[in-house]
């Protein structure tokens, strides 16, 4: 399994607390060095985000922690996001079913008309479409990074919300279905 690369550059702290935890997560967890740091990039393409405390360079995927303190759990819900902007972030406009999502705006278009979506909304669409069905354990896990063992309807309750809003704007009644494991768009 290609695994996505989390670089963690000369931050030998947080290095080392995600790599306490790391089997929570999907991604792997490298700590660089100035040195290896061009080789690492190179090697991994656009599949790696950089964490450092300061801006390294001109690199579109890094996340700058110069907000110290910050939760782990909020970490790595950042972190979980910006790979999944990363995969959409050549384009602004994609195709979502028959609609369009414009991920500047924050708005789902389709017919001239037109709804304007919560950052969480646009990343629940992306993961769903993306992963073609998806369980709410995973939706929890991945959007939301909530344990899956937690008990919990916030990802119920954001669906039916984004369900009511396409089918206030749209009557559109089946934009996210229920499948025997959780939920898809197509």
């Amino acid at each position: 399994m290609n695994l996505k690369k989390i670089i963690v550059y000369q931050d030998n702290v947080l290095f080392s607390i995600l790599n306490e935890i790391k089997e929570n997560f999907n991604f792997e967890v490298l700590k660089v060095n100035k040195k290896e740091l061009d080789n690492h990039i190179n090697a991994y393409q656009n599949d790696f985000i950089l964490v450092s405390k300061f801006k390294v360079g001109n690199f579109q995927n890094q996340l700058t922690l110069n907000n110290k303190p910050i939760k782990i759990d909020k970490l790595i819900e950042q972190i979980n996001l910006k790979f999944l902007k990363e995969k959409f972030n050549f384009q602004s406009d994609f195709s979502v079913g028959s609609y369009k999502l414009n991920l500047n705006s924050r708005e789902m278009i389709k017919d001239k008309k037109s709804i304007d979506l919560t950052e969480r909304e646009i990343n629940l669409i992306i993961f769903i479409y993306d992963k073609k069905e998806v369980t709410v354990k995973e939706l929890q896990k991945m959007v939301w990074d909530y344990s899956p063992d937690l008990e919990t309807h916030t990802v119920e309750t954001h669906i039916y919300r984004l369900r009511k809003k396409m089918k206030e704007t749209f009557g559109d009644e089946n934009f996210i279905l229920n499948t025997s494991n959780g939920y898809s768009i197509v």
